[in-house]
């Protein structure tokens, strides 16, 4: 991945290039022999240019993928907008002699530079609304919305120097054939977003109002600062690439979605989010490097602070309504860690005046992620009780804390009245398997304890078809026959293609939205045949139990038999 950071940069070191070798020549008396109309033409030359270049990366992004340009178009409308005021400011002082009176009426006679000065003002509120503060004061949407008028700007950019030259129009022409293909790539896009929302609707109306209410949210987040917690944890700083808020509100508990490019193609991966809701202007995620896991190889070795990913959210019920209890019971295992410090976080950030009852259960010291914030919140909390242990038999001679695993009589010692309060259990299966088992034989009742898992048991029954769940190392590719019942459509597919593509690949229609298992838009029945699905949260227990399936997660493990 490139340093956004460094070709930051280099588009700042450009765009005052021009300007720099402009003011040299001025200097040295090198513009000719009308030095004003000279510097006018070429100020007002490159103002068009950013301004142009600015508008280029929307279209360069969508058909390249080249998602990091979105990092430089802030920095070339600025360009754009400078280059501009220098124009202005040079008509005024050097071709009208600084008399602003004659300027004004200068402007107020001539329709090429009321046309200009249209323009100029219109890019007033563009510039002020382009720093991080301003985006989060109006929020991002009416953000996005004022700043269409960059469009209308460099119409009106182009209409000034066709009214200005008057004889030779070949520049300005130029210009606006270079501006058609961008208008007509933004109405295109513009028509073609709203003709598949229509779609949706009329395709799967209620499902869409579900998806809608559940706060759902698609689009590109940057990563901003990468922190390494441990010697095989990091934790990924998210913000919104046009800074501001996050353009979607999550619970403590919950997960992203994300898009990972690896070798051409790409790989969904589902991670919880392990920084709190309250900070509403970035998101993390903590991520344990495993050496078969093909998401978090791909995340540690090659994801840089200014990568751009594809990020779908909020998805998980993995949560805590804490106006509901005085007390919870936080176990984590390992990198399971991550929703709970979410969780500790929130409450302990919004003063919760209830117990909390943290248990950690790590192999080594070395592999206490947070161990310093934890500490930290323990000490300044007094109603934080944390409790970490070590289940390695080598244990660090200078360790002060308890040793071995989580076990009833250790809990019910530290835990006052752990069966009255909700637990929640995050870790490695065999380990919530194991506590979940221990927290019913203390007495917790199924109801309190809540757990969170990507990988759910696999061969669990549903209908005639059976669901598994996938894993980050689950690499072989297997060869099968999917059947569309009600399409009369076979193909042959493999376990690395989703049932949504395989279904697109042979005209299947079957709505989508989110393709993160998250908004629930791609539910089809499952006939025959065992799939395995990644996220299923879209999907009810009575939906399960009547063998729906999300396409967009499904990868067959055998033959199947699809209702569409």
């Amino acid at each position: 991945m490139n340093d956004l950071k460094f070709y930051r940069r280099i588009v700042i070191v450009n765009g005052c290039l021009p300007l720099l070798i402009l003011a040299w020549d001025g200097w040295h008396d090198q513009l000719g022999a009308n030095a004003a109309n000279r510097a006018l033409h070429i100020t007002g030359i490159l103002s068009l240019v950013f301004l142009f270049l600015s508008l280029l990366v929307t279209p360069l992004r969508t058909l390249t993928g080249w998602n990091s340009l979105i990092a430089y178009r802030r920095a070339l409308g600025l360009f754009g907008f400078a280059y501009a005021a220098v124009h202005l400011g040079i008509y005024v002082i050097f071709d009208r002699a600084g008399n602003l009176a004659s300027s004004f009426e200068e402007i107020i006679s001539r329709r090429y530079l009321q046309v200009g000065v249209v323009a100029l003002l219109l890019m007033v509120p563009l510039v002020v609304t382009s720093t991080n503060a301003m985006i989060q004061w109006i929020g991002p949407r009416r953000w996005k919305l004022l700043h269409r008028l960059s469009y209308v700007v460099v119409i009106l950019g182009v209409a000034h120097y066709y009214l200005l030259v008057k004889s030779d129009v070949r520049q300005p022409l130029a210009f606006a054939a270079v501006l058609s293909p961008i208008l007509g790539f933004r109405v295109f896009n513009q028509y073609r977003g709203r003709g598949k929302q229509t779609v949706s609707h009329r395709m799967t109306g209620t499902q869409r109002s579900k998806a809608a209410g559940s706060g759902f949210w698609k689009g590109q987040l940057e990563v901003v600062k990468i922190f390494q917690e441990t010697h095989n944890v990091k934790t990924f700083r998210f913000q919104s690439v046009e800074g501001g808020e996050l353009p979607f509100r999550f619970q403590a508990g919950q997960y992203l979605n994300i898009q990972l490019p690896i070798d051409g193609t790409i790989v969904r991966r589902s991670y919880t989010i392990s920084s709190s809701p309250t900070n509403r202007s970035y998101c993390e995620i903590s991520v344990k490097r495993e050496e078969l896991g093909v998401g978090s190889r791909f995340l540690h070795d090659h994801v840089t602070e200014g990568t751009i990913l594809e990020i779908a959210a909020p998805a998980g019920k993995f949560v805590f309504d804490d106006s509901r209890h005085t007390a919870i019971t936080l176990i984590a295992g390992g990198v399971g860690i991550t929703p709970m410090m979410s969780l500790a976080r929130s409450l302990t950030e919004r003063s919760w005046p209830g117990e909390i009852y943290f248990i950690f259960g790590v192999r080594t010291p070395k592999d206490i992620i947070f161990r310093e914030e934890l500490e930290r919140i323990s000490k300044r909390f007094p109603n934080f009780h944390l409790h970490i242990t070590l289940s390695d038999p080598v244990i660090d001679p200078d360790w002060q804390g308890a040793t071995g695993r989580i076990s009833g009589p250790f809990l019910s010692e530290i835990v006052p009245s752990i069966t009255s309060y909700p637990v929640h259990v995050c870790g490695p299966g065999p380990m919530m398997d194991a506590t979940c088992e221990i927290l019913r034989t203390i007495g917790v009742p199924d109801h309190l304890i809540c757990t969170e898992a990507f990988l759910s048991p696999t061969g669990i029954s549903r209908s005639s078809g059976i669901i598994e769940a996938t894993s980050d190392n689950e690499d072989v590719l297997i060869e099968s026959v999917i059947e569309f019942s009600k399409s009369n459509v076979v193909t042959t597919s493999t376990s690395g293609t989703s049932v949504l593509e395989a279904a697109e690949a042979t005209g299947v229609e079957i709505p989508w939205e989110c393709r993160s298992g998250i908004c629930g838009q791609c539910k089809v029945r499952l006939r025959r045949g065992s799939v395995r699905m990644e996220v299923e949260d879209a999907l009810s227990a009575k939906e399960k139990e009547a063998g729906f399936i999300l396409a967009c997660q499904a990868h067959p493990k055998s033959q199947l038999e699809i209702e569409a």
